[in-house]
C-alpha cells in the first residue's frame, strides 16, 4: 500500500507519520520547500511530544518521504488547510488546488480522502471536479470524507486510539476507507455519508465553542459582580448533570474558533445560537485587551510613570506553539498597537523567535513586570508564585483569583 498526504502541517505530517509507522509507504507533499527539507532530513517542523523520534524513524527506514509534487500510490488524502474568504465564508481553494494536483494520477481502485475541514457538501464537489476531468474514472475509484479529532500534545495516542467518522459518497467508499484506517486506528471506526461526516466535524467544534461562549459569558458578569468566577464554576460543577467550562481570553486554533463559521456561512437563519458564541468568544478578547490598557492607565496615573508589562502566552492553548487564529496574539497586538512606546514584554515559551513580537523569557519578565497579564495556561507558567506587588490580571486561571 502506498499513499500520498497533501499537506505537511499540523494534521498531515503526524497522520503521515502514524500511516508509515504501521507499514504503509507514505509520500507526504507540502508546497513550503522548507517543510520538505526538513521532514527528508528527520527533522520536525511542528512542536509535537514524541513525534520527532517517530519521524526520525520512518524516514530512516524510507517509510515516508516529503516531496514537492505528488506521485501515482493507491490513496491520496487531501489534509490542507481551509481559510477564509471576507466576512467568514469559507474558502476550499486549497483542497481544489490539492484535488487537481493528483487527479493525473488517479486511478482504477484508488482511494481518495479528504481530511481537511471544510463546508458540508465539498466532498461531493471534489468528486463532480474528479470526474469532470477524468470521466473515464466515476464509478471506479473510491471517494470519503474522514475529520481528524485530535488535541495537540497528545496526537500520537489521540490519532491511533481516537474513534473516526468516515462517510464516502457511496457505501463501497465509506468501507474502502474505513479499509485504509483499519490498518493503524484502534479506536472504532463509525461509517456513515460524506455529508453527515463533514456536519459531524462541524458541530463537534460548534458544540465545544458554544459551551465555551457560556463560561466567558460567566466570567464577565462574575467580573462586573465581584465574584470569583473560578470558584463560582468550581460550586456550580459539584451539581451531578453540571459540566462547565473554564472561561479564558477567547477561543483560537484552527477548529473551534474556525469551524462554526462553516455552519453560519451556509446556514445563517438557522444557526442563531452558534453565532452568539462565536460573538461572545471574539468579544472576550476585545474585553481583555480593554482590561489589560485599562490597568496600564491607572498603574500611570498613581505611580506616574509607565508600567512594565508582561504578556504572558501567545500560543491558542497551553504548551503548544500553535499561533493560528490566537486570542491572547489579538490581545498582545491590540495593546501593543494602542499604547506608543510602552514597555511590554512578550512571553511564549513555546517558539524561539517571532517575526513580529521580541520574545523575553518567562521568569525574567514575570520578575521585571508591574503589571502581569496571563493569556495562556502554560504550565511553566504556573510555577511562578503570586505576588501581591504585582498587578495580576489572570485571564486563563493560573491563579484562581
Amino acid at each position: 500500500m502506498k499513499a500520498c498526504f497533501m499537506g505537511l502541517g499540523y494534521i498531515g505530517l503526524p497522520t503521515a507519520i502514524i500511516a508509515a509507522k504501521h507499514g504503509i509507504q507514505i509520500t507526504g507533499v507540502d508546497i513550503n520547500p522548507q517543510v520538505v527539507n526538513m521532514t527528508n532530513q528527520g527533522k520536525l517542523h511542528i512542536v509535537e511530544p514524541g513525534m520527532q523520534e517517530l519521524l526520525q524513524g520512518v524516514v530512516s527506514s524510507g517509510m515516508l518521504k516529503a516531496s514537492a509534487v505528488p506521485e501515482t500510490c493507491d490513496a491520496y488524502f487531501i489534509v490542507v488547510p481551509t481559510p477564509f474568504k471576507g466576512n467568514h465564508e469559507p474558502d476550499i481553494s486549497y483542497v481544489e488546488s490539492a484535488t487537481k494536483a493528483v487527479i493525473p494520477f488517479l486511478k482504477k481502485g484508488d482511494l481518495y480522502v479528504i481530511e481537511s475541514t471544510s463546508p458540508v457538501g465539498t466532498t461531493n464537489k471534489m468528486a463532480s471536479l474528479i470526474y469532470d476531468q477524468r470521466p473515464e474514472l466515476k464509478g471506479k475509484i473510491y471517494i470519503a470524507y474522514c475529520p481528524e479529532r485530535v488535541l495537540p500534545g497528545n496526537v500520537i495516542y489521540e490519532l491511533v486510539h481516537n474513534d473516526r467518522v468516515i462517510g464516502g459518497i457511496d457505501e463501497e467508499s465509506t468501507e474502502k476507507a474505513m479499509e485504509f484506517y483499519r490498518q493503524f486506528v484502534k479506536g472504532k471506526l463509525h461509517g456513515t455519508n460524506c455529508k453527515t461526516a463533514e456536519m459531524c466535524k462541524l458541530t463537534e467544534n460548534s458544540s465545544r465553542d458554544v459551551q465555551i461562549a457560556f463560561a466567558n459569558e460567566l466570567s464577565l458578569i462574575c467580573d462586573k459582580a465581584g465574584i470569583n468566577v473560578w470558584e463560582l464554576i468550581n460550586l456550580a460543577n459539584k451539581h451531578p448533570r453540571v459540566n462547565i467550562l473554564q472561561p479564558g481570553c477567547g477561543v483560537g486554533g484552527h477548529c473551534i474558533a474556525v469551524d462554526p463559521y462553516f455552519i453560519t456561512a451556509d446556514f445563517p437563519m438557522e444557526s442563531k445560537l452558534i453565532a452568539q458564541a462565536r460573538e461572545i468568544n471574539n468579544y472576550k478578547s476585545f474585553w481583555c485587551a480593554e482590561k489589560v490598557q485599562n490597568e496600564m492607565l491607572k498603574f500611570e496615573l498613581s505611580h506616574h510613570r509607565k508600567p512594565c508589562v508582561a504578556m504572558m502566552g501567545l500560543a491558542f492553548k497551553p504548551n503548544i506553539d500553535d499561533l493560528r487564529e490566537s486570542p491572547a496574539k489579538y490581545i498582545v497586538t491590540k495593546v501593543m498597537q494602542s499604547c506608543n512606546n510602552a514597555n511590554i514584554l512578550v512571553v511564549e515559551p513555546n517558539i524561539e523567535s517571532h517575526n513580529v513580537f521580541k520574545l523575553t523569557d518567562y521568569k525574567e519578565a514575570y520578575n521585571k513586570a508591574d503589571i502581569v497579564v496571563m493569556l495562556v495556561a502554560h504550565d511553566s507558567f504556573k510555577t511562578l508564585p503570586y505576588s501581591d506587588n504585582k498587578v495580576i490580571l489572570d485571564f486563563c486561571g493560573i491563579y484562581k483569583r
